[in-house]
This record gives C-alpha cells, sequence and structure tokens, in this order.
C-alpha cells in the first residue's frame, strides 16, 4: 500500500545500491561514505522497499555520529519507516531512539534541536514522543528563535495526537504565556497558530487585546488572524461587525498578500456597502501597483465575481479599473474590457469613451506586435458603448473611420460594420458620415471592407451633391476604362499557352472552404490563390485607385458589389435629379464600367474567368439600369434598407432577451423569515455593524442566501460500484470542480465477520491523476465507511476511473478482490455555453486541427428540433440568429460554440437536410485545437442524437 509522505527528494535514477553495500559503508568510519549510503537507503525506503536489516546497522554505528549532516540524514531515515506493526502496536526497537531524540534535543547546537523538534511534529505515535514532553517544553525557552519556532510546532504537533490533550493538559495556557513574552515573527505566527487551532478562544481574546498594535504585527501573523477571523465568523455570525473592523485596519498593511486577503475576507463575510467599496478600492490599487501578469488576472477575476453582486460599488471605480488596460498583456486588456463595458452608465460613459479613444491613438503611434489585435478590441468596445449610449456615437465614429485602411483586415471590419449600424441607428449623423466616407474612401485596401463600404454609399446617399460624389470617387478608383489593352490581352495568352500544362492541376486541384454560414463549398485553388491578397496586375493605370487594383487581382465578389451600388446610386439620381440628360449620362457611364468588368471577367487578363454569380448580379444591374421600372426600383432603393433595419431589431430583441435571462435572480420562499430592521436594537452597533445587518436583511428578503443544492440532484451523482450481492457494498457521490474531482465512497461491510487491510485501489484513464491514495481500514461487521478521493483533472476530455476494492478476513489469508463499475467523467461538467463574432468563428474554424465528422442518425423528423436538442446535449451555445433558421426549406446550417474551464474553445457545425422519405441526413462537425474535446464532444453526440428531443 502506497502511504503519503512528508518529503521530497530529489532522486537521479541508475543501478539501485544494494543493501550489503549500503551496510558496508554504514559501517565504516568515513564520514562521506556513510552520508552517501544513508541517502542511498532513503532513495531505496522511498521507492517502497523495507530493508529491515539496516535499522540495527544505523542504530549501531549512525546514531552515535556528531556529523550535523548524518544526523539530519537519520532523522529522514526514521520519518519514512515503519514504526509500528500490524496491529498498530510500537515496534519495540523504536525504544532505542528516545535516549538519542533526547539527547538531540539538550544538544548545544541550535540546529541539531531545531531539525530534531521539527523531526517530531512528524511522529504519531504517542508513545514515543511522551519521554520527550519535557525537553520539548524546556526548548520553549532556547536564546535561538529557530529552536522556539520549531518548540511550538512541535507542542502543537503533540497536543493534537488522539491522547495529546492528556500528554500536554496545560498547552494552550503554556503558549499563550510564550507568545505574551515572544518577539520573534515565525514563533509568534506558530504560537498563534497553535491557539488557532486547540484554544481558539485563547487565541480571540490575544487578538482583541492586542487589536491596536495588529498592524505592526509580522505578515505571516497577520495572515493567521484573517485564517482565524474567517473561522469563527463562519460559526458565529452574529459576532462578525467587529471582526469587520479588524480587516479594514488590517487593508493598510505594508504586504500585498494581506490586503489581497483582506480584501477577499471582506467580501466573503460582509454585504454593507462601506465593506464592499473599501475591497473594490483594494482590488484596484493592486490591479495598479502589482507587476506579475498572473497577479492582475486573478484581481481582475476577483473584481468580475464582485460585479455580479455589487456592480453599483464598482461603477464608482470603472476607471480605476480602465487603467489596467496600461499593461501590454493582452489577456489582461481583453478582460479589462470586458468588465468595464458592463460597468457603463449615463454618468460614466463620456469619460470611458475618452479614455478608449486615446488608447486607439496610442495604438497608431507605436509599432508594437499585438497593436492590430488591441485596436480591434477597443474598437469593438467603443462599438458596444455607442450602441448603448447612442449619444456618444457622434464623438467617436469619425477618429473611427480613420481606421478603414488599417492594414488590420479584423479591425477594419469593426469599424465598417461600426459606422454601417451608426449610421442607420443615427440619422442626424448621415450627412457627416456619408462625406467623411466618401473622402476617406480610397485610402480602403481591402476587399471585404470595400464591400461593406459600398453598400453605406448606395444606401445612404440620399441627396443630390451625396449621389453626384458617390458616383464620381466608385469612378474615380476604378481609374479609366477599359481595364485592360488588346496587346495586354495577346500577351497574356501567350503566357498562358506556355504555362498551361505547368498551371493545369493548380487550376483542377479543388478543396472545400467554409461559408458565412459554417457550411462547406467547393472552390479551385487558383481562385483561393488570387483572392488571398490584393496583388496588383500590370495594366492600364494599375497602381490608380484601390477599387481597379483589387479588382485587377481577380476579385469578382467586388465588381458584383460595385455594380450593385452604382445601380442603386443611378436609380437615386434618377429620382433627386431633375435634368434627365444628367441622368442618362450617368446611366451610360455605370453601363460602360458594367460592361467593361464583364469583358475583364472573360477575358485571358485574368488567371480565371468570372465567375457565374458574379456575372448574373452585374447583368441584372445591366438589365435593371436600361429598364427602371417603378416595381424594381423600390425594391432596389426601400426593400434592403428595410432588410437591414429588421436585422438590427432581431438583434437588439435578443440581446435585451439575454440580459433579462441572465437578470433573472431566486425569490425568497413565502415562509421564509423576515426581519425588519426598524424593529432592530441599535444599541452598541457602530455604523458599519448596522450596514452590514441591514444587507443580511436585503439579502434574505430577495432569497439570494445561497442554499445547499436541491436533495434530487444529489442523488443524481450517487453511483453504484458493486453490486448487492457482494460482500461489500460501494456507492460513490461524484462532485465536479473545475480542476478537480472528489469522490466520497461509502463501503458497506455486509458479513458478519471482520475485513482487514481494506482498500479502495484506483485507477483512471485519460488525463486524470489520482491525487493520493486511500488508506487501509478495518471494518467491523455491518459497519460503513467514508473514503474520499481527489482526482486531479488537466485538460476536458471523457475521463474513466476505475478499480477494486481489496481487504483480507481473519479465517483466510488470501486477499479478496472485487471489481468496481467504471466512472465515467461527462465532458459536459467541463464546457459551457459562450459565444464569439462571426469572423472569429470563422477564423478558428480555419486554423484548429481536430476535426470529428459525425454522420447524422436520428429519428427526429424536423431540423429545428434536431438542431435544439444537439444544443441542450452538448451544453452548447446557438451562434446563428433565431432569424437565419426561420422558414421551410428542408435545409439547415447552425454553428454551436462552447468554452471549458480551461479556455479551450469547442466549435461545431450543423448541416441538415430533410429527404423525400421525412428523414433528416446530413453531418455534425467538430473542432478543437486539441483531441480530446473533438473526439469526446464526438461520442457524446453519437450517444444522444438517436433519442427524440
Amino acid at each position: 500500500m502506497e502511504k503519503s509522505c512528508t518529503l521530497l527528494v530529489h532522486f537521479d535514477k541508475g543501478t539501485p545500491a544494494l543493501a550489503n553495500e549500503i551496510k558496508e559503508a554504514l559501517e565504516g568510519n568515513d564520514v562521506e561514505a556513510k552520508i552517501e549510503a544513508m541517502k542511498k537507503a532513503i532513495m531505496i525506503l522511498l521507492n517502497g522497499d523495507t530493508i529491515p536489516q539496516l535499522f540495527i546497522t544505523i542504530i549501531r554505528y549512525v546514531l552515535p555520529s556528531e556529523d550535523h549532516t548524518v544526523q539530519k540524514l537519520l532523522l529522514l531515515y526514521l520519518e519514512i519507516i515503519d514504526k509500528t506493526d500490524s496491529r498498530g502496536k510500537v515496534l519495540p526497537e523504536m525504544i532505542l531512539i528516545c535516549q538519542n531524540l533526547r539527547n538531540n534535543l539538550q544538544s548545544p547546537n541550535e540546529y541539531i534541536r531545531g531539525v530534531t523538534l521539527r523531526f517530531l511534529c512528524r511522529l504519531n505515535e504517542a508513545e514515543i514522543v511522551e519521554p520527550l514532553i519535557p525537553s520539548i517544553l524546556a526548548n520553549l525557552e532556547h536564546r535561538h528563535p529557530f529552536v522556539r519556532r520549531n518548540a511550538v510546532s512541535a507542542v502543537m504537533s503533540v497536543y493534537r495526537l488522539p491522547q495529546g490533550e492528556q500528554l500536554l493538559v496545560d498547552a494552550p495556557e503554556i503558549i499563550d504565556r510564550f507568545l505574551a513574552s515572544e518577539q520573534d515573527p515565525s514563533s509568534k505566527r506558530n504560537a498563534f497558530l497553535m491557539l488557532f487551532n486547540c484554544a481558539q478562544d485563547r487565541a480571540v481574546s490575544y487578538l482583541f487585546t492586542h487589536v491596536d498594535r495588529i498592524i505592526d504585527w509580522a505578515e505571516q501573523l497577520q495572515m493567521v488572524v484573517l485564517e482565524l477571523i474567517r473561522k469563527v465568523c463562519r460559526v458565529n455570525k452574529g459576532e462578525k461587525g467587529k471582526y469587520i473592523k479588524v480587516i479594514i485596519s488590517l487593508l493598510n498593511a505594508q504586504s500585498s498578500a494581506v490586503v489581497y486577503e483582506c480584501a477577499n475576507t471582506l467580501v466573503s463575510l460582509s454585504s454593507a456597502p462601506t465593506a464592499i467599496r473599501a475591497a473594490a478600492n483594494t482590488y484596484c490599487q493592486l490591479l495598479l501597483s502589482q507587476s506579475d501578469n498572473n497577479v492582475k488576472l486573478i484581481v481582475l477575476d476577483r473584481i468580475n465575481e464582485l460585479k455580479a453582486s455589487h456592480r453599483e460599488i464598482l461603477v464608482e471605480l470603472v476607471m480605476d479599473v480602465l487603467r489596467a488596460v496600461s499593461s501590454p498583456n493582452l489577456d489582461i486588456r481583453r478582460k479589462t474590457l470586458d468588465i468595464v463595458l458592463d460597468l457603463i452608465t449615463p454618468g460614466n460613459i463620456d469619460e470611458v469613451v475618452m479614455m478608449l479613444k486615446k488608447e486607439v491613438v496610442k495604438t497608431q503611434g507605436a509599432e508594437l506586435e499585438k497593436n492590430g489585435e488591441y485596436r480591434q478590441m477597443l474598437v469593438q468596445a467603443i462599438y458596444s458603448c455607442a450602441v448603448k449610449f447612442p449619444a456618444v456615437a457622434s464623438t467617436v465614429v469619425h477618429p473611427l473611420m480613420d481606421f478603414l485602411g488599417d492594414t488590420n483586415l479584423a479591425s477594419a471590419m469593426d469599424v465598417a460594420i461600426f459606422v454601417r449600424e451608426i449610421i442607420e441607428t443615427n440619422p442626424k449623423l448621415r450627412v457627416s458620415i456619408i462625406t467623411r466616407l466618401l473622402d476617406t474612401f480610397y485610402q480602403i485596401r481591402t476587399s471585404r471592407v470595400c464591400t461593406y463600404a459600398l453598400w453605406i454609399i448606395g444606401e445612404y446617399c440620399l441627396s443630390l451633391s451625396e449621389v453626384e460624389s458617390g458616383i464620381a470617387t466608385i469612378k474615380q478608383c476604378l481609374g479609366e476604362l477599359p481595364f485592360y489593352t488588346a496587346s495586354e490581352e495577346s500577351e497574356a495568352q501567350d503566357v498562358s499557352k506556355n504555362s498551361q500544362v505547368v498551371n493545369s492541376s493548380t487550376v483542377s486541384s479543388r478543396r472545400p472552404v467554409v461559408l458565412a454560414d459554417g457550411t462547406y463549398a467547393t472552390q479551385s485553388a487558383a481562385l483561393e490563390t488570387a483572392m488571398s491578397a490584393p496583388v496588383l496586375v500590370q495594366g492600364s493605370l494599375a497602381s490608380v485607385g484601390n477599387l481597379r487594383s483589387l479588382i485587377l487581382s481577380g476579385d469578382f465578389f467586388l465588381e458584383s458589389v460595385v455594380a450593385c451600388t452604382l445601380t442603386k446610386l443611378v436609380l437615386r439620381l434618377d429620382e433627386v435629379q431633375p435634368s434627365k440628360v444628367e441622368v442618362n449620362k450617368a446611366t451610360t457611364q455605370a453601363l460602360l464600367i458594367m460592361v467593361s468588368m464583364l469583358q475583364l471577367g472573360q477575358s485571358s487578363v485574368l488567371p480565371h474567368p468570372i465567375d457565374n454569380d458574379s456575372q448574373d448580379r452585374i447583368v441584372l444591374c445591366i438589365r435593371t439600369l436600361c429598364n427602371k421600372d417603378e416595381e424594381v426600383k423600390k425594391i432596389w432603393l426601400k426593400s434592403c434598407r428595410e432588410s437591414f433595419v429588421k436585422m438590427l431589431e432581431d438583434k437588439k430583441l435578443r440581446e435585451i432577451e439575454e440580459s433579462r435571462a441572465m437578470a433573472q435572480i431566486s425569490n425568497a420562499q413565502p415562509d421564509d423569515l423576515i426581519d425588519f430592521y426598524h424593529l432592530k436594537s441599535r444599541k452598541g452597533m457602530s455604523q458599519l455593524e448596522l450596514e452590514d445587518e441591514v444587507q443580511d436583511d436585503l439579502k434574505r428578503a430577495t432569497g439570494e442566501f445561497v442554499k445547499d443544492g436541491d436533495d434530487a440532484n444529489k442523488l443524481n451523482r450517487i453511483l453504484q460500484l458493486t453490486g448487492f450481492s457482494d460482500p461489500v457494498y460501494a456507492e460513490a457521490y461524484v462532485t465536479v470542480n473545475h480542476y478537480d474531482i472528489v469522490l466520497d465512497v461509502t463501503v458497506i461491510n455486509r458479513t458478519k465477520g471482520t475485513l482487514q487491510n481494506l482498500c479502495l485501489e484506483l485507477a483512471t484513464m485519460g488525463d486524470l491523476k489520482l491525487v493520493e491514495r486511500p488508506q487501509n481500514y478495518t471494518l467491523a461487521p455491518e459497519s460503513t465507511k467514508q473514503i474520499k478521493a481527489n482526482i486531479k483533472v488537466s485538460s476536458t476530455e471523457t475521463g474513466v476511473i476505475f478499480g477494486n476494492i481489496v481487504y483480507e478476513t481473519s479465517n483466510v489469508l488470501e486477499r479478496t478482490v472485487i471489481v468496481l463499475n467504471d466512472i465515467h467523467i461527462d465532458i459536459m461538467d467541463y464546457i459551457s455555453p459562450s459565444s464569439c463574432a462571426d469572423v472569429l468563428f470563422r477564423t478558428m474554424w480555419a486554423e484548429f486541427e481536430w476535426e470529428n465528422k459525425v454522420a447524422i442518425s436520428t429519428v427526429i423528423k424536423d431540423e429545428k428540433d434536431f438542431l435544439n436538442h444537439i444544443v441542450k446535449a452538448t451544453n452548447m451555445k446557438c451562434l446563428t440568429p433565431p432569424s437565419a433558421l426561420e422558414g421551410e426549406c428542408g435545409v439547415l446550417a447552425a454553428n454551436l460554440y462552447a468554452k471549458s474551464v480551461f479556455g479551450e474553445d469547442a466549435l461545431v457545425n450543423v448541416s441538415v437536410e430533410k429527404q423525400a422519405d421525412g428523414k433528416l441526413s446530413g453531418y455534425i462537425r467538430i473542432r478543437s485545437k486539441t483531441q480530446g474535446i473533438a473526439l469526446s464532444l464526438g461520442d457524446k453526440i453519437t450517444l444522444k442524437q438517436k433519442g427524440g428531443p
């Protein structure tokens, strides 16, 4: 059986030493050889061998040695060896070491005394310790603090033995007197800890006797004081008012660790606004004063927890929290912005936005590695502020529009999306935004951002001057027509003939790509390469105008967007321009541009021809301008905007529903007791104590006091490990925490005989690790034993715990083994629904290398019911908006997303199609960065999808 070990020793694996070699070295006079031999003996013991033949040799030849290193190794050896027999009785030979220990406790060398006292803290055998008690107490008055410190620890360990109170009856009184006169900080800490564990009333009395000087105590003693306060207040909540005053006084301590623990203790004990405000201020000070990024992240987590229950207090400190963005670490910046965005109010929005604008400007100046990503985060934060408080949109939209030409595509796209929404929700800003957009349009260098900007120009250029400026800007960015000359086409044809054989495999190779809804499509590798970057193609004035360079790189989708934008502008010009000559002139120019783009797509100048979709859209635009029907004009100029407005309304409605769902709080039961504040006695209560009482009453009234989980849920977590007919019945209650699993195993002896050396042997599969093996027990007939086992979890994947119960009976020498049922740890305990932007989802989908593809096989007939069933079974969030899933077309595609407690992302795409016979078919694809999530989620979906919803 493996037992717990109280020491760690570095061990270089090599050839194990033989017992005879160690014995010879120990019997010699060479001190260095003895030291090496003792080290080897300790290593052998730590590896599980007992080597009993060495004990007498060590007693004879090592015990008398005066070398300090040998004596220290001797104590380590004595710490490891078994000191009792199988019945729990102390071995007779152990009496031989008592005299040596007494001599060590009276040694003139303080180091020998100290390490011996420390060794006595590890002893659990009262028979060995009892003769040494006078020597232990005598060391409390030793001149050296190292000895006194360990003497106090030894007194505490002796007093906590099963018979300790009889061995040291007056130990608390002795330590109380020692504490009153002691000056060494470590010794005082150990003494106070002894009183805290063994005589709590004396510790409390000492605390309040010296409460005025508590700020001057050493850091380690202050930490024990906080631990005492937490323990006392959990038992006696009525007295926490006076302890809270002690904690608030400790907030001025020099140690950051003490200050942090004070803040945590305040939050856990009190809901009084004064106490919470003090804790929040402390967190903010730590956030700015600490340089360690890990500390900052931990403090931000505490602030985030505080925000859930005391948002109104943190609102006052929002600017202090926001200063944490000065850290160069992106995780700290992201977490800070997430917290701040939840604390925005009409009173602080202006300050917050001003700070964010300053940070955006800073990202322009310094060329740091992560500036683009940080700028994107800031843009998203400003966008959220403007959506919540439209009044600030006018102050931020124009500075942000400078970043439409940003080289960071994600940041530029966020700005474009922001501008598109603001121009619709803030009609007063329409004219200034359009003017600014037309002035800066030529700076945009990426195709995706150009499409957003062109859509805005086509929809929101309403007046005559704006429409004319829009048409002129597009013409200027396209450059002179045609896009290529006849000589260039003939040169391109010659080049294509020469390279046709070389490129044939590239053009024909096809691979799947991910569309916006997460489904797959197929395109040629040549097309993908051409659309991946805006490479300039040599042609007439190819270097003039951003639209021209992008179109000449083979971006045909952009061509179709240009055509649609020109069509809208010309149709609107027809309404606002009284002169038909000007309208016809603009129409002719637009038609010329569209025809030129079609010719370019069908020519050999570009490496591949125009795709059918883009060609059809451009042809549709040409037909619309040639035949300006009123109904068609209404569709182009009004229906598109109406669809966009409906999309914004749906988005806002979803956000409101989510916020309402998060704001739901539990109500108190009708028969719960409520104390009325005005009927309370106020005698002898400070303002802080009064506030704390009031807040407790309010919590009780509104049902915020956390209650124990429902008994039915507890019963669901009990797993039967053995059968009812087995001689030993066992069942486990499984508690899954974030990073560990606790098994509380109940073992019942169902026989009439005593079971000896009963041991629960566990093993794990997957990324699970048993922290400590349970010890052996003796079970009386029909008795019960609770055995706890801790298992560490290191990643998100389904794990299995399996094992046996092994025991011996008094009549049979053989060991009996009962095999236990396997315990499967569900991945659902580690992942929670989360949300992310569509662009981020597609980026991660492209980057993640592990994919698990599950074929749909279910009895469910409706595709939406199937999607809801999968969402519920996988504990994920559907990112596809409900409006996109409306209608009955027999086909459904949706993206699901979840995040694990370890920060891992889980991406799922559901693609379903209803067959002619009414059955559903398709695939569910899971992608993740690690193999564990992909496989475990796939197994979960395969298991759950077959049943009904």
